[in-house]
């Protein structure tokens, strides 16, 4: 019993990452209706712009949090206004690209800046030991699994109750109809980037309070993806519950099925999800729900 616990737990960190990238990915298509993947790029620059924070002294965690906030939101705000609006009204498979190349041009650019290195992040929250019953969790993974709670929660009533969310449900089902109606498009595209960056900078400093900071973090971003087509690609908060079906069902295989079926359990799982649900468990075929 102790087994399939810690593994269950294990595979809910893990997932509650892919859940956060899944919601950075899901945020954008919902918003513009295009796939960006370059975030798991952006995932790995704020992860590294948080490490520079850390050095800090005096800053602690809640300095590096709430200093992250704004700049991830900035960053996401800058590419959506310098590579990703210029591209409005061409094809969705030429903004795509974009995405494809910017990912490149960022991993460039956080190598040449940062170097490939492994750097031993600093633990912000400490090392010690949490205890929850027969569990034992450590104060980053606690982090991990509440910031995507809280960021859920404030999702769903974000989509359901605010004019802006409203507004980008309109914008994903219905571009031109969207701006009939008066909708700010581009101002909608600018939120919808700058809350994905948001997420992403939130994956990446899990990550990295519970591992080291290296730029192949950059690949958690492709791994994050199938979360979101499990979940619903139009789908924010699907998106995370898949990211956490995704991390248990990996780590159940490898625990019990052997470790080399659990990079492919996932994806086996998602084939016999969209078998049954085209849209994944939470996605529609016009935007309904969150």
């Amino acid at each position: 019993m102790n087994y399939f616990l810690n593994l269950l737990m294990s595979g809910l960190v893990i997932g509650s990452l892919y859940g956060l990238i899944a919601m950075g990915f899901a945020m954008v298509y919902r918003a513009t209706g295009m796939v960006n993947f370059a975030v798991g790029e952006v995932m790995m620059m704020t992860a590294y712009i948080s490490y520079n924070l850390a050095q800090v002294p005096g800053l602690g965690f809640t300095g590096v949090f709430l200093a992250m906030l704004p700049i991830s939101m900035l960053l996401g705000w800058v590419i959506e206004r310098v590579f990703i609006r210029p591209m409005l009204g061409e094809p969705m498979f030429s903004r795509v690209m974009v995405t494809i190349g910017l990912a490149v041009v960022i991993r460039s650019a956080v190598i040449l800046i940062w170097g490939v290195e492994p750097q031993p992040y600093p633990r912000l929250l400490g090392d010690e030991v949490i205890r929850v019953g027969e569990l034992a969790l450590y104060p980053s993974q606690i982090f991990s699994l509440c910031i995507l709670a809280l960021l859920c929660l404030l999702m769903w009533a974000f989509f359901r109750h605010s004019r802006v969310g409203i507004a980008m449900r309109a914008t994903s089902n219905n571009e031109t109809t969207a701006l009939l109606m008066g909708i700010n498009v581009n101002r909608i595209s600018g939120i919808a980037w700058a809350l994905s960056s948001f997420f992403s900078a939130m994956a990446g400093l899990a990550f990295c309070l519970m591992f080291a900071l290296e730029p192949e973090i950059s690949q958690m971003g492709l791994r994050g993806f199938p979360a979101t087509i499990l979940g619903g690609l139009d789908s924010v908060v699907g998106g995370a519950f898949g990211g956490l079906v995704i991390g248990v069902a990996e780590n159940m295989a490898g625990g019990y099925l052997g470790r080399g079926l659990k990079e492919i359990a996932g994806f086996v799982l998602i084939v016999v999800v969209l078998m049954v649900k085209p849209y994944g468990l939470f996605g529609q075929r016009e935007i309904e729900r969150v």
